[in-house]
């Protein structure tokens, strides 16, 4: 078991250093987005609220096709992987940085091959679920779609992307201030209320 665990380690130390050599000319970007989206600053969410909202705006005002909307994403993207690398060493400085931002590179590194894990692991446990249980893989999968169908149905798709996006970008912020755990707790406790008063009327 502790061999095993030493080659999983091994494997994500690997990944990990292998994913901060394709990530280094974006480490000064990173490290910045990473203190926008954990909010170290009061005024951060509504500075990236407010950069959404506009993006989304020109959106919905350009109303462009989905192939000249996926085309201007891409070439966004190109530019962005050839100017990035270049310019953010003479804007931000990288020969300046210290301890503590490598290793919260490090980390930021470390998290993303995590959830890169988890993403496949989830992936490889549906397919075992066919495999093993094929009725109960296609009613849920069923299930789930017949309601995000229905969800697409009654929001508008801009509308709902915008939702979607917000709340992927404000999660982690959200995450680091304890707000996401604070109402999940009271979320249980109102739960625990409900099936207390439930099992004394049952009484």
């Amino acid at each position: 078991m502790a061999e095993g665990d030493n080659k999983s380690s091994n494997q994500l130390a690997a990944e990990t250093a292998s994913l901060e050599e394709q990530l280094q000319g974006w480490g000064e970007v990173i490290l910045m987005t990473d203190k926008i989206l954990r909010w170290e600053r009061a005024w951060f969410p509504l500075a990236l609220m407010s950069v959404v909202s506009f993006s989304f705006l020109m959106i919905y005002y350009l109303d462009p096709s989905v192939l000249s909307g996926v085309s201007c994403f891409v070439m966004f993207l190109c530019l962005a992987d050839y100017l990035v690398p270049a310019l953010a060493p003479r804007i931000f400085g990288s020969n300046k940085w210290t301890t503590e931002q490598q290793q919260r590179f490090h980390e930021i590194c470390s998290n993303l091959v995590k959830s890169r894990r988890r993403i496949v692991g989830w992936w490889r446990r549906l397919f075992t679920l066919k495999e093993e249980k094929p009725k109960m893989y296609f009613m849920t999968m069923l299930c789930s779609l017949a309601v995000v169908a229905w969800v697409g149905q009654q929001v508008h798709n801009l509308f709902l992307t915008y939702l979607i996006v917000s709340f992927l970008l404000l999660f982690p912020g959200l995450n680091q201030h304890g707000i996401i755990t604070k109402y999940i707790g009271m979320a249980k406790r109102e739960i625990n209320k409900l099936l207390k008063h439930k099992e004394k009327k049952n009484e």
